[in-house]
């Protein structure tokens, strides 16, 4: 069993991603005890989150955020905690928000001793290396950018602009670190970790489909937990959508099911 509560779990977890997502974004203002972001066209992180954590949200606030998405043509969404005061997610129904989808938030604590790569279910994948990215060099920068953001769009298609922009600044922000896995010297898949206080996140893994089912997206976890903990992180926390392969494989590698968030948004027009 964690020694934290899922209560201070998830207060240290909404705090990093809400105050991560506004380091990246290209406009952010703080709310309720979250933050709300945006980076225009599609980007990811066109959301608010991490509010009503600490106490309750006020109706004037309810509107600000509101306003704020809508001013910049782009319909107003926020991501969810369980433990918010109940009075976010009754203000949010009665200004029309709907669920879009649930989030996973899955944690461990990292415990001083542990060998995390003992984890692995068959050893340390033969022919896999892991190589940290260089963010100064622009071609691997992006080589890993579109590696990484495989699994999460259509392959037949150029990665989207918006998406890569703030992939960019993600990437390039000083408490990210990112990884290359490569089989034979190919980059074969990619992972990100931000290590931000108690707490760190690993996001952003992905493995180009000829080199799945090998034990990457797990050598991929494992070495991001040394590295949180080498950080001083207490917990490293992953987050998927319900029943993804990411879930399965966090499990495997000694995470628990701390929380799930809803996505709630309100329809343009």
């Amino acid at each position: 069993m964690p020694r934290l509560s899922l209560l201070e779990i998830a207060r240290i977890e909404e705090e990093r991603q809400a105050r991560g997502t506004a380091d990246v974004s290209q406009q952010a203002q703080e709310i309720a005890g979250g933050w709300m972001c945006f980076s225009g066209g599609a980007s990811w992180s066109n959301q608010a989150s991490g509010l009503g954590l600490s106490g309750p949200v006020s109706s004037a606030e309810l509107d600000q955020l509101v306003e704020y998405y809508v001013s910049r043509d782009v319909e107003p969404r926020i991501e969810v905690c369980p433990f918010a005061d109940p009075s976010l997610t009754q203000g949010l129904a009665e200004r029309g928000f709907t669920l879009r989808q649930f989030e996973n938030v899955l944690a461990r604590e990292l415990e001083e001793d542990e060998d995390f790569r003992a984890l692995l279910p068959h050893g340390v994948p033969e022919g896999i290396e892991l190589v940290t990215v260089d963010t100064t060099d622009a071609d691997q920068a992006r080589q890993y950018i579109e590696i990484a953001t495989s699994g999460f769009r259509s392959l037949d298609e150029p990665i989207d602009p918006d998406l890569f922009e703030i992939s960019r600044r993600t990437l390039e922000h000083p408490l990210v670190t990112a990884y290359f896995a490569t089989a034979d010297g190919i980059a074969a898949g990619g992972g990100a970790m931000e290590a931000r206080g108690e707490a760190s996140a690993l996001f952003g893994t992905s493995v180009l489909e000829e080199f799945r089912r090998r034990g990457i997206q797990q050598i991929l976890i494992a070495r991001r937990l040394e590295m949180a903990r080498e950080a001083g992180c207490k917990i490293a926390v992953i987050q998927s959508l319900p029943g993804m392969s990411t879930e399965r494989n966090a499990r495997r590698m000694g995470f628990f099911l701390a929380y799930t968030k809803a996505v709630l948004a309100q329809p343009l027009g």
